[in-house]
């Protein structure tokens, strides 16, 4: 059903979305061994926490706190630089919310237990509605409809899904629903996902976003902080403790216009990330990055345009079905099915292909590099090899299930401390 553009401003105005983006992500393995995963690059320019930000500001929620605990250095600075620019006196604000043991004695301890900490804040800002983002997934998405959606039903609390196959399914939280997508049961990662009605071979698996009221929120953070025996998860101990007695509903993401499952990303593996940024170079990829209706903005520094020099047989600077970021010199190197981030160096007669080249990577001459990320700052030696010996990849580097090569500044024995 569609809405009215005023109705939808009025709930989005009154809304305070509230991103979680102080995880580890360990199965990115050491791609977060100096930051947190919101605040990994991805889309050669990007960080991941630029995508649920976009989404709030694109939705018309300018009302945004951030809440940090690990390794958060280099996501905060990015936040102060490309998203403090927000006028406090209208209303619109990217406030960050560091764990600081507001409540009680200890770091944030589960995902409710973060908002939890932060009641009071909350309350001096007074929303009708609290939307709880991840900081971690990337997919472009209005709000809007789905605020509207939970105003118009009446719900305690509203639960963006998508809808997948039952083996990926294991992975996610899984809504059980009936046919009005009032949500029945839910299980964390289950061994055999409930499918949904009328669709044996898909089940509907938690995106991360919750809407809540907010005095129903304040009333079920309040009960759960006061039992012992809870992990002070959303998906483990609060949601489970609602469906019986409340209202709470699922809301599929889908493509409005196709009627399909929408674009969204769980870039939380070495490989998933590895094929998500390769599919950005595709010619039509799932995920728009020249949508001018729907800009990710970000923070980036100013650098010149991507530069190709020479163009000897042997020695020719060139790029094939790649991205290719400013700041960039490819100096009669080929580059193949490949995305390098902004200020990379890639010196003569290197081939790269199938790889992803964080910022601020030098690689020298007469190097191959396949199937690879390269992590921000390393300093790549002449005639390196990596990605056609796994065997001997593995003896330095980290490969991952699917043969893609992570290799890091530690790794190679260089300098790992500068601003991620």
């Amino acid at each position: 059903m569609s809405h009215s553009p005023r109705f939808v401003s009025r709930l989005t105005r009154d809304t305070l979305a509230l991103i979680l983006a102080g995880g580890r992500g360990s199965r990115l393995k050491q791609l977060t061994q100096w930051r947190a995963k919101p605040a990994v690059p991805f889309g050669g320019k990007f960080r991941i926490i630029d995508f649920p930000l976009s989404n709030c500001i694109n939705s018309g929620i300018r009302r945004i706190g951030v809440l940090t605990q690990y390794k958060a250095h280099s996501l905060i600075r990015h936040i102060q630089q490309g998203w403090g620019h927000w006028r406090g006196e209208f209303g619109e604000f990217v406030e960050l919310l560091p764990a600081q043991q507001r409540i009680a004695d200890s770091w944030y301890a589960g995902t409710a237990d973060a908002i939890y900490q932060n009641l009071d804040i909350i309350r001096a800002h007074n929303p009708s509605y609290v939307l709880i983002l991840a900081g971690d997934h990337i997919y472009k998405m209005d709000y809007g409809p789905m605020l509207a959606a939970h105003a118009e039903h009446e719900a305690d609390l509203t639960i963006g899904c998508i809808e997948t196959d039952l083996q990926t399914a294991k992975a996610f939280g899984v809504m059980g629903v009936d046919d009005d997508y009032r949500i029945r049961s839910f299980e964390e990662k289950p061994d055999e996902p409930t499918p949904i009605p009328g669709k044996p071979d898909t089940a509907l698996a938690s995106m991360g976003i919750y809407i809540f009221n907010t005095s129903f929120l304040f009333e079920q953070l309040i009960k759960d902080a006061d039992l012992a025996q809870s992990a002070h998860d959303f998906g483990n101990n609060i949601i489970p403790s609602l469906i019986d007695k409340y209202r709470v509903l699922a809301y599929p993401f889908l493509d409005v216009q196709k009627g399909i499952q929408a674009y969204w990303r769980d870039v939380g593996t070495v490989d998933a990330f590895w094929q998500a940024n390769l599919e950005l170079i595709g010619v039509t990829p799932e995920l728009n990055l020249y949508d001018e209706d729907w800009p990710i903005w970000t923070y980036q520094e100013q650098a010149p345009p991507a530069k190709f020099v020479f163009d000897d047989e042997d020695r020719r600077g060139m790029a094939v079905d790649s991205m290719v970021s400013g700041g960039c010199i490819i100096s009669g190197a080929r580059i193949r099915h490949s995305l390098l981030f902004s200020n990379v160096h890639v010196n003569s007669y290197s081939e790269i292909e199938d790889s992803v080249i964080l910022p601020n990577v030098e690689i020298g001459e007469n190097s191959r590099i396949r199937r690879a990320v390269l992590d921000k700052c390393c300093q790549i030696p002449p005639n390196t090899t990596i990605g056609y010996d796994a065997e001997e990849d593995a003896k330095r580097f980290h490969v991952s299930p699917n043969g893609v090569v992570l290799v890091t500044p530690d790794m190679l024995g260089q300098e790992t401390h500068r601003v991620r």
